[in-house]
């Protein structure tokens, strides 16, 4: 069988390019998946293009088959879905999702992959890592029945979150964004809209996931007393500021960080992180979440794509990768 393939690089800040790939024989308890769809995670991957990891999170923003190393040449991504051409005889054929830079094909262990549900079409697929970070996100929230809830920033993980809190009995969610077009996308989702100067108050929660410090000081405005921001946002190598003045302590607010890098710690102890990824694919049968994927290119395209998202001219939310 063929053993090349091709794969999308960062060569240097700024700058993709496509390299061809020599793949290895896969060995026992290896699977070769040729990929049918890829997503970009546009905050995380537009930033690792920009070449804006800081240098003390290089180990910590590793992807689990990252070659090359910040700020280039890397090859980057974890949202890859394909179908299991060489491997054990119950995967082949199987559509799998696995954490994989965008790639043709690709060779990797067998338990590197996690088998997408029948009820799951493979190109909505693409959304289950964002899933899975909301999933780890409610885990470390804990919401409760009736809770007031708003979600700041509309782009996928905050939308994939709204969506899910959605979900919770007689909750109150909105989805606040500066950007009144995410309004479409919170109805597709059965959610609320606001934009930020208009969100409802009196919150005991709000998860904050615009990565904007305008976003993050409108989240503490927004809380009851003793209620909790979530933040979700990833800031690379900027600094924002945070206004804990005023009342920020008579009102005993609370500010709280949320990763999907581990499992939350209220699920340590009883989930995995196949676990977390399993459940994140099985909660992607809802068809309402397709209104998460904006835009779509062929593989080929995607150095000139890439660097159109990360310069804004491209907006939207998942930008689905096709591969030919």
């Amino acid at each position: 069988m063929d053993r090349t393939a091709r794969a999308f690089w960062t060569g240097s800040p700024g700058h993709g390019e496509i390299r061809d790939v020599v793949l290895p024989e896969p060995a026992d308890g290896e699977v070769l998946v040729r990929a049918l769809f890829s997503g970009v995670s546009r905050g995380t991957e537009t930033l690792v293009f920009r070449g804006g990891v800081p240098q003390s999170q290089y180990a910590a923003m590793r992807a689990p088959f990252q070659e090359g190393d910040f700020p280039g040449p890397v090859k980057y991504g974890y949202l890859s879905v394909g179908v299991v051409e060489e491997g054990p005889a119950a995967l082949l054929g199987r559509t799998v999702f696995c954490l994989h830079p965008h790639q043709t094909r690709y060779v990797v262990p067998v338990s590197a992959v996690t088998v997408v549900p029948d009820s799951v079409p493979a190109g909505r697929a693409v959304l289950a890592g964002t899933v899975e970070t909301a999933v780890n996100a409610l885990w470390d929230a804990a919401p409760l029945i009736g809770d007031r809830i708003a979600v700041i920033g509309g782009g996928m993980v905050g939308s994939s979150v709204a969506a899910l809190i959605a979900r919770y009995p007689g909750v109150r969610v909105q989805l606040v964004d500066a950007d009144a077009s995410r309004a479409g996308i919170a109805r597709a989702l059965g959610v609320g809209f606001a934009l930020p100067e208009d969100a409802l108050g009196d919150c005991d929660l709000v998860v904050h996931a615009s990565a904007t410090e305008a976003g993050l000081a409108r989240a503490l405005e927004l809380l009851t007393a003793e209620g909790t921001v979530l933040e979700l946002s990833w800031y690379g190598d900027r600094r924002v500021s945070l206004p804990l003045g005023e009342a920020f302590h008579s009102r005993r607010l609370v500010v709280r960080s949320s990763q999907v890098g581990t499992v939350s710690p209220a699920r340590r102890g009883s989930r995995t992180y196949a676990d977390r990824l399993a459940l994140a694919l099985g909660l992607l049968a809802d068809p309402a979440l397709d209104a998460l994927v904006t835009g779509e290119c062929a593989f080929e395209e995607l150095p000139r794509v890439m660097g159109e998202l990360a310069s804004g001219m491209i907006t939207g939310l998942c930008h689905r990768v096709v591969y030919g």
